[in-house]
C-alpha cells in the first residue's frame, strides 16, 4: 500500500482520484477498462481502491473531509469519528492543553481534529504505510504546519515537550479485538506509565474495559454518538476516580454521583432505556434518582417511573402492555391494535428480534415498540412506544 500511496500523490494520480470519485461497484469495472488505456494498471487499480476507502469514510469524516484524505483499510476501521475526536480537543483546549504527543496515531484523526483545535501534534506511529498515510492527510487538508508525523516506535519516543500525551493503542490482533487491556499494543500498563510523563494524559481504550481495571488516579469517561458506544478514554491530570458519560452530539455529561444501585420496583407507566454511554458507565443508578424511578430487574438495565420527566440520559416510553413472554398472545395483541411497524428492543432475553418478526408477522398502519426482558426474573414483554417531546 506505501508503494502504491506514492503514485497516488503525484499529479497523474490526483488527477485519477478526481475522476474515479463516486464511482458505484456496479460501475468500477467498466471504469478501470477505460481508464487502463491511459494510465498504468497499478495505479488505476490503486485509485478505485482509494476511492472505495473514502465512500466508507464519509461516514466517520464528513464527504468534504474524506474527498480530500488518504486511508488505508485499517486506518477507517480503526480511526476516531471525526465528532469524537474534536470533542477531545476541545476537552484537552479547555485544560489549557497547547501541544499534544499523539501516539499510535493511525491514519492521523485525532491529529486532524488537535490541530484544527490549534494544538500542535507529535503524531508517531511505528507503521510505514500508515505514518505516510498520516503525513499525507496533514497535507491535504492544510494542517502540516501543524502536525509532524513521526515514523517510530512509541515506546521510544521522548514526549516530554508536550503539554499532554494521547494514547490510542491498537486493539485488534489477528483473531479480531483484543479484549484484555495488557494484550494491547503497547500494554495499557505502558501507556499509563507514558501518561505520567506529562501534565495531561488521555488513553483511550475499549468501552468494554472492567471497572477493576481503570487506575484509580484516573477519571474515566465513556463517549456516544447519536446513540452509539464509540469508546472509553482514561484521563488524567483531571479529576481522579470521576466517572462520567459524554453523549454526543452535545456534548451532554453525567457525572458519576457513587449512588448505589436502584432498587426494583414494579413496571410504571413509563420505561426509559439508558444511553450506552450511560450504562457502560454503570451510572444507571444516577439516571434512576434523577428520574425517581427503579429497575424492572435488578439485573437489566431498564428504568420504570410513574411520571415522565425530561432526561438527556434516556429514551422514555409509554408502556401499553405488559405480558409473560408469549409469541402467541403477543400476535394476537398486535394484530389487534393493527401494527404493521414493530421495533423489538432486548434486554436479557435471548431470543432475536428478527426471529420474533418472523413469528409475529405485523401488520397494519400502526407502529409499536416490544421490549423482551426480564421483570423481577420472569421473562417479560413490554409493549409500548417512544414519548416524543
Amino acid at each position: 500500500m506505501n508503494d502504491l500511496l506514492s503514485p497516488l500523490l503525484t499529479p497523474e494520480g490526483r488527477a485519477l482520484l478526481d475522476e474515479v470519485r463516486g464511482t458505484a461497484p456496479a460501475d468500477e469495472l467498466a471504469v478501470a477498462t477505460r481508464l487502463r488505456r491511459g494510465h498504468p494498471a497499478e495505479l488505476v487499480s490503486a485509485a478505485l481502491a482509494q476511492a472505495r476507502l473514502r465512500q466508507r469514510a464519509a461516514a466517520k469524516f464528513g464527504d468534504a473531509d474524506a474527498e480530500r484524505m488518504f486511508f488505508t483499510p485499517n486506518g477507517v476501521e480503526q480511526s476516531t469519528r471525526a465528532s469524537v475526536a474534536s470533542y477531545r480537543a476541545r476537552r484537552l483546549t479547555a485544560l489549557g492543553v497547547t501541544s499534544v504527543a499523539d501516539l499510535c496515531c493511525g491514519i492521523g484523526g485525532d491529529a486532524i481534529a488537535l490541530a484544527r483545535a490549534g494544538i500542535r501534534v507529535l503524531a508517531v506511529d511505528r507503521d510505514p504505510v500508515t505514518a505516510a498515510t498520516a503525513r499525507a492527510n496533514a497535507e491535504a487538508l492544510g494542517l502540516a504546519d501543524l502536525i509532524e508525523v513521526r515514523e517510530a516506535d512509541v515506546t521510544e519516543v521522548d514526549t516530554a515537550g508536550c503539554d499532554a500525551v494521547f494514547v490510542d493503542p491498537g486493539r485488534r490482533g489477528g483473531r479480531g479485538r483484543i479484549f484484555d487491556p495488557e494484550a494491547y499494543s503497547p500494554p495499557l500498563s505502558w501507556a499509563v506509565a507514558a501518561a505520567s510523563t506529562a501534565r495531561v494524559a488521555a488513553l483511550k481504550i475499549a468501552p468494554g474495559v472492567p471497572h477493576e481495571a481503570v487506575p484509580a488516579d484516573a477519571e474515566a469517561e465513556w463517549i456516544s454518538d447519536a446513540g452509539d458506544v464509540k469508546e472509553a478514554v482514561l484521563w488524567f491530570g483531571t479529576e481522579p476516580g470521576a466517572v462520567r458519560a459524554t453523549l454526543l452530539p452535545g456534548p451532554r455529561t453525567l457525572l458519576g454521583r457513587g449512588l448505589p444501585d436502584p432498587a426494583v420496583r414494579p413496571v410504571g407507566r413509563y420505561l426509559y432505556e439508558p444511553d450506552g454511554a450511560v450504562i457502560r458507565a454503570h451510572l444507571v443508578a444516577e439516571v434512576a434518582a434523577d428520574l425517581d424511578g427503579g429497575l424492572v430487574d435488578p439485573t437489566i438495565a431498564y428504568v420504570t417511573a410513574d411520571e415522565l420527566r425530561a432526561t438527556d440520559y434516556a429514551t422514555p416510553y409509554e408502556i401499553t402492555d405488559r405480558l409473560p413472554f408469549n409469541v402467541k398472545k403477543l400476535k394476537a395483541l398486535l394484530r389487534e391494535r393493527e401494527v404493521g411497524n414493530l421495533t423489538v428492543k432486548k434486554r436479557g432475553s435471548a431470543v432475536e428480534p428478527e426471529e420474533l418478526r418472523r413469528k409475529v408477522k405485523p401488520q397494519g398502519p400502526n407502529a409499536a415498540t416490544v421490549f423482551l426482558t426480564r421483570v423481577a426474573g420472569a421473562p417479560t414483554m413490554l409493549l409500548g412506544r417512544p414519548v416524543r417531546s
